[in-house]
C-alpha cells in the first residue's frame, strides 16, 4: 500500500503546478470519454450487478445506465465550468511592523475517499479533486469493484494522453485491510472523507489517524 500512497503523494505535487485551463480540459475530455466508452463501463457494471440480489436496497445505487452516465458526464462538464477554488484571498491584514499576512486557498494535497456501492462517486470525487488541485485515493466497496476499476482505467487513459501523471487518482483494493491502511497513512493522506452509512462514518471517525471530515 505504501507504494501506492507514495505514487499519489508525488503526483499531488505535480498536479499542484498544473493550471486551471489544463485541469478543465482534462475534465471535458474525461466527460467525452464516458459517452464514447459507455458500453465498456456498463459491461463492467453488469458484472457487479450480477453478484447482487435485485431486492437488495443497494442494487439501484450500484446500477449504471446510459442516462446515468450521461448525467455523470454533464456534472463533470459543470465542474469544469466552475471558477477555480484556488488562489482566493479570504483574509488579509498588515501588522504594526509592516508585515502583510494573507490567507489564501490552496489544495489539501491528497484526499482519501471511502465509499460503498456507488460507482458514480468515483467520477464525482475525481472531478472535484482535479478541479481543486488535489490528488485522490479511492476506496470503494467490493460490490462495485469491477465498475470502479473500469472507471479509474478510463480516467488513467485520458490522463496519460494528456501527459499528466495518472497517479493523481488511484483505486485501492476493495478490502478491509486497504481501509485500515488508508486510515493510518499519516504523511501520505492529508484528509479522509467517508461517504456512506452511519456505521462506515463512525468506523472511520473512531479509527483514523489522519484528519477526517464527516459527511451526512
Amino acid at each position: 500500500m505504501n507504494e501506492i500512497f507514495e505514487k499519489v503523494k508525488d503526483a499531488s505535487r505535480e498536479l499542484a503546478i498544473i493550471d486551471d485551463n489544463k485541469k478543465n480540459d482534462i475534465l471535458y475530455k474525461v466527460a467525452d470519454a464516458i459517452g464514447k466508452n459507455a458500453d465498456m463501463l456498463l459491461e463492467a457494471n453488469a458484472k457487479d450487478l450480477a453478484k447482487m440480489d435485485r431486492s437488495n436496497p443497494l442494487y439501484d445505487r450500484l446500477q449504471l445506465t446510459t442516462s446515468r452516465l450521461e448525467g455523470i458526464a454533464s456534472d463533470m462538464r459543470h465542474v469544469a465550468q466552475l471558477p477555480s477554488p484556488l488562489g482566493h484571498i479570504s483574509k488579509q491584514k498588515t501588522l504594526d511592523n509592516g508585515l502583510r499576512l494573507c490567507r489564501i486557498s490552496v489544495p489539501f494535497g491528497v484526499i482519501g475517499m471511502i465509499y460503498e456501492a456507488r460507482p458514480n462517486v468515483s467520477f464525482d470525487v475525481f472531478s472535484l479533486c482535479m478541479k481543486s488541485g488535489n490528488a485522490c485515493i479511492l476506496k470503494g466497496g467490493k460490490d462495485a469493484d469491477n465498475s470502479n476499476r473500469a472507471i479509474v482505467e478510463l480516467i488513467h487513459k485520458i490522463l496519460c494522453e494528456e501527459g499528466v501523471n495518472p497517479s493523481v487518482v488511484e483505486l485501492l483494493p476493495a478490502t478491509h485491510e486497504a481501509t485500515a491502511e488508508m486510515l493510518n497513512a499519516v504523511g501520505y493522506v492529508d484528509l479522509c472523507i467517508p461517504r456512506g452509512g452511519k456505521k462506515l462514518i463512525e468506523f472511520v471517525r473512531d479509527n483514523a489517524k489522519v484528519p477526517v471530515i464527516e459527511t451526512g
